[in-house]
């Protein structure tokens, strides 16, 4: 594994190299693949790269990626999807989660036999009580959703338990098949904003937590999924690649919290399982993001300090000031990692990537870890030009160190954040525009390494984009065919943490944190 990190360590350098010598950032062209579905609102890409899933108008259907033709679809009048995922579940089988443009939450089921409805989460009875989902988020693998509701002004997380193995065993029942009388998908939470929240057992967290008082209940819920990681107890065993827990956090608060995902609904007479405090902070928490291999969670907060947490050792990697002209808006890891000869390398955490988009528009790179000084420089700065501001800054799993930018006006790069560059501008095919780039339509094949994207047809001169909405086409760009982008190409992009997951006993956590503040002493001497 170690000669794998150590040539692809290689090939980024020759990479920068050969940067150094282009005039000017390479131009690689998308083309033209197949004419979309109408209103193609949202796309997605299995896990797996097996599959791409289209919503739109009166549905949404699922492609091959190998051929890009239609292999199925599922079809309802008057009603618009609007977003989409997709995960396998198993070698022939996906679980496919919906919303509509009504704000009802279906999930489904996709095997070679067709597409199957099997869970609608929000019934719409009472249209003056109704529940809105605005949010959905599938686990790897499918067994849990993290499902953001609202009815008027209230919001509230619900977490699901999906009854994947008995719905596939269910399809191959004549019987239950044909009269569609499916396993229920079983609610095992639901966490408002006023729910209490507790630190036990008792921990030195409870010494620092904040109350959080806000005078406008809460809009906004992030939630992440977290695979195992750190300390097991044996109790809550989970399938590798499988979530274990689910942090989370409400706008306006000063605290990050945890659940313990359950496949067991609670009794009725219990109260529901309150969430725990995994760290307090202090400031109000604006963006999150947590790296593939869900180790670090990176937390922006409203004083501009950038809080990076190491969960294997369960203390901060780095808490650091940005120095910027507005807030926060969003954050991404971007992968970069060198190679690890032996264990204790993966388990002692090297240097990270963090890209920060503000909302003046400009980015910020912060590169920190254990033992070495953050460093914060700028990538991109406050844009003069409304239309350069990005709406899209996305790391790029399978590109190492590369992120790729959208701006408002429709242009299109990929940035090295390591060497704080423009490496390639995407450029569209003639007559074609970047569909809504302030909310682009787009995908990413991590297995295959390819872009998706709508683009749509310019209008005919003289008329309007209504008046003549012109053609909607599915873009692709194969980064693997592109001598450009060959050096930054990664064929598997998992961590040294992810292909070495470690479970460590608390004696081995705290040696480890010991370990990691020695590495970390010059650094915080200066502060």
């Amino acid at each position: 594994m170690s000669n794998r990190k150590a040539s692809a360590e290689s090939e980024m350098t020759a990479a920068g190299s050969a940067r150094k010598f282009r005039m000017k950032p390479a131009t690689l062209p998308l083309t033209s693949a197949a004419e979309l579905p109408e209103n193609t609102n949202c796309l997605a890409c299995s896990d797996d790269g097996t599959f791409l899933t289209l919503g739109h108008s009166g549905g949404f259907s699922v492609w091959s990626v190998g051929t890009l033709r239609c292999e199925a679809e599922w079809s309802q009048d008057k009603l618009e999807i609007t977003s989409i995922l997709m995960t396998p579940t198993g070698e022939t089988a996906y679980l496919l989660g919906t919303i509509d443009d009504m704000g009802v939450a279906r999930v489904f089921v996709y095997n070679l036999e067709g597409i199957y409805p099997f869970s609608v989460i929000n019934m719409l009875d009472d249209i003056n009580k109704r529940s809105v989902c605005i949010y959905l988020e599938l686990s790897k693998g499918g067994e849990h959703g993290a499902i953001i509701m609202r009815c008027n002004s209230e919001i509230w997380l619900e977490i699901y338990y999906f009854p994947i193995q008995d719905w596939l065993r269910e399809l191959k029942d004549p019987k239950i098949s044909a009269n569609m009388k499916w396993s229920p998908a079983v609610r095992v939470n639901r966490v408002n904003p006023s729910t209490a929240i507790t630190t036990e057992p008792p921990t030195i967290l409870s010494h620092f937590l904040v109350l959080d008082e806000t005078t406008e209940p809460p809009r906004r819920c992030t939630p992440h999924f977290l695979l195992c990681c750190g300390r097991s107890d044996g109790k809550n065993k989970v399938k590798p690649g499988s979530p274990l827990a689910l942090c989370f956090w409400w706008n306006g608060s000063y605290n990050l919290l945890y659940l313990l995902l359950s496949k067991t609904p609670k009794a009725k007479q219990d109260p529901e399982p309150p969430p725990l405090v995994l760290w307090p902070n202090a400031a109000e928490i604006v963006c999150s993001t947590v790296s593939m291999c869900t180790r670090f969670i990176a937390l922006g907060l409203s004083n501009d300090l950038l809080c990076v947490w190491d969960r294997l050792s369960g203390s901060p990697l780095s808490i650091s000031g940005v120095a910027t002209d507005s807030s926060f808006l969003r954050l991404h890891f971007v992968d970069y990692w060198a190679a690890c000869t032996d264990d204790t390398q993966i388990l002692i955490a090297g240097e990270i990537h963090l890209v920060t988009l503000c909302e003046s528009g400009a980015i910020h790179v912060v590169s920190t870890g254990r033992g070495t000084a953050t460093s914060t420089s700028q990538l991109s700065p406050r844009p003069k030009d409304s239309g350069d501001l990005p709406t899209v800054a996305e790391s790029v799993p399978f590109l190492q160190g590369l992120s790729l930018v959208v701006h408002r006006n429709g242009k299109m790069f990929l940035q090295d954040v390591v060497n704080r560059a423009t490496e390639c501008v995407l450029s569209l095919p003639a007559h074609y525009l970047l569909t809504t780039p302030c909310n682009p339509i787009y995908a990413l094949n991590v297995k295959h390494r390819i872009l998706f994207i709508r683009a749509d047809q310019e209008p005919t001169p003289g008329t309007s984009s209504l008046d003549d909405p012109g053609q909607s086409r599915l873009l692709i760009m194969r980064f693997d065919e592109h001598d450009a982008i060959k050096p930054y190409v990664v064929l598997n992009p998992e961590s040294p943490w992810q292909q070495k997951p470690s479970l460590v006993t608390g004696e081995e956590a705290c040696n480890l944190y010991l370990q990691q503040r020695g590495l970390s002493m010059d650094e915080r001497h200066k502060l």
